[in-house]
Order: C-alpha cells, then sequence, then structure tokens
C-alpha cells in the first residue's frame, strides 16, 4: 500500500483500471471467457500478421536498394569511373564493388 501511494496519481489510475479488468475477467462465465480469450488470440494473431507484414516490406526495400546500388555500380563501372570514387557515391565496400 505505501508504495501504492508513492505512486503519481496517473500510474494508480492505471494500477486500478487494471485490478478492475482482472477482477472483470475473473466475474465471466466459462462460455464468456473462451469468447474473450478468442478474441485476445484473434487479435493477438492479426497483430503479429501486421509485425511480419511490415518486416517484409522493409526487407523488399533494402532488397530493391541493394539492386539500384548493384545496377548503379554496373554503369559507373563501364562508364570507367575509378573503384575509389563508385565506393565513395555507394558507400559499398572497394572489396564488393570489384566483385561486380
Amino acid at each position: 500500500m505505501e508504495t501504492l501511494q508513492r505512486l503519481p496519481f496517473k500510474a494508480r489510475k492505471a494500477v486500478f483500471e487494471r485490478l478492475e479488468q482482472i477482477g472483470s475477467l475473473a466475474s465471466l462465465t466459462l462460455e464468456e471467457r473462451m469468447k474473450y480469450d478468442a478474441s485476445i488470440n484473434t487479435y493477438r494473431t492479426l497483430l503479429a500478421v501486421e509485425e511480419y507484414e511490415i518486416e517484409q516490406r522493409k526487407k523488399e526495400r533494402e532488397e530493391g536498394r541493394k539492386e539500384e546500388k548493384a545496377e548503379m555500380v554496373k554503369n559507373l563501372k563501364q562508364l570507367g569511373v575509378s573503384t575509389d570514387i563508385i565506393a565513395k557515391a555507394t558507400g559499398l565496400p572497394p572489396e564488393e564493388i570489384e566483385k561486380a
């Protein structure tokens, strides 16, 4: 109780809201609890799918950038630009430029 009194009002409010939520869950019937659990599982699944999609988009963008840099390196090499200048322009290490 002492710890609770030391918390700022907003934090105490959050604690009591959480306790109310737990109490509400405890008073659910079995059928209501099963529906609640199913809805929570659906919500968590949707969040996981959304996170996965966001990560996939990031990977796709990174791959696109790598392909663009590779194309840039190829074009600059064809123009006779030095490896050092290409490295500065693309941010790629000279070893990677030589491989391209």
